[in-house]
């Protein structure tokens, strides 16, 4: 199959002169803001906690989650390459899906992104062991397990996303960067981030599988069997809904269960935007190249909860 033209908006050479633009871009800016609100929530979650907030370490855990999401980013570029998934995309929804488009429209080559998307990594290794020589020991295995998560998603030859464990990578990976960024300021381990850091988790696992309804055919082409791949696409929407909507009880049972204040409820509402997105899923999952108002929606579902408790959380005690 021959390599699709690029999209209107899609980067190209002429358009990105600037390197430095270039490179900034080659990250997909535009997704890295979901490690922003997740860092805000584990921040908040040791707030709410009695931990005296630390803005040195918390910018610091901010910054190398950043370079880790972006490292992933490029490296998923790079091995979705490799296996000829972006490549083949007709149905891409960019910037959502397909990739980031970079090395299919010639503004990188192989190689470059091969190369970037390891310093990224590198570069993110090297700082996190100043951040672990300031907040413990902790940090190392978390940082670990995020960086071998968002590794072995994609790169041969564990592919783990190809196997339909893709969801399960995402979960737990942003799980970890509110686990991480909570132990920053506690200086050690504590259930809740886990618990509280759940809903969130579980809405950024739904931006990815929404994600894969347009890229569907291109990767059962590739041999990618993720779970989108696996279903009939009736049966993946319905997924979606559940994912959504376990969220929803998990913070429903921790408020419940004590474990969050009763404001905790509020950020429901944030969820919101998820219910109209599996509404439109559930008309348009035959219909990929109709479905950029879902993605949107659910993009915002996973934001504004995180942001919504995070609040709510490090304004519990205000008088």
């Amino acid at each position: 199959m021959n390599a699709p033209s690029a999209l209107p908006l899609e980067p190209n050479p002429e358009r990105l002169r600037n390197p430095l633009l270039r490179y900034v871009l080659a990250t997909r800016p535009a997704f890295l803001t979901i490690t922003l609100a997740g860092c805000l929530l584990g921040v908040a979650i040791a707030f709410n906690g009695g931990v005296t907030f630390n803005a040195t370490t918390a910018v610091m855990t901010l910054l190398l989650a950043l370079l880790a999401h972006a490292g992933i980013n490029v490296l998923n570029d790079y091995y979705d390459h490799l296996n000829g998934t972006d490549a083949a995309n007709l149905d891409r929804i960019f910037p959502y899906t397909g990739g980031s488009r970079f090395i299919q429209n010639g503004v990188f080559t192989p190689r470059q992104t091969l190369a970037f998307g390891l310093t990224l990594f590198a570069m993110a290794v090297a700082g996190g062991l100043w951040l672990i020589a300031q907040s413990g020991p902790g940090l190392f295995w978390i940082g670990l397990a995020g960086l071998f998560i968002g590794w072995a998603y994609s790169a041969p030859p564990l592919k783990l996303n190809g196997r339909g464990l893709g969801e399960i990578c995402v979960a737990v990976g942003f799980l970890l960067i509110v686990a991480g960024a909570d132990y920053v300021q506690r200086e050690s381990l504590s259930s809740l981030p886990w618990l509280a850091g759940l809903p969130y988790a579980l809405l950024t696992t739904n931006i990815l599988f929404i994600n894969q309804f347009p890229d569907r055919g291109a990767d059962a082409l590739a041999g990618k069997r993720h779970l989108v791949v696996r279903l009939e696409p009736e049966q993946a929407a319905r997924m979606y809904a559940l994912i959504a909507l376990a969220a929803a009880l998990v913070l429903a049972a921790a408020v419940a269960a004590g474990a969050l204040p009763n404001r905790a409820l509020l950020s429901l509402a944030a969820m919101l935007p998820s219910v109209s997105a599996a509404w439109q899923l559930m008309q348009n999952c035959r219909h990929p190249r109709m479905l950029a108002p879902a993605i949107r929606g659910t993009l915002l579902a996973a934001h504004s909860h995180a942001i919504m408790l995070a609040l709510v959380l490090m304004t519990e005690n205000w008088k």
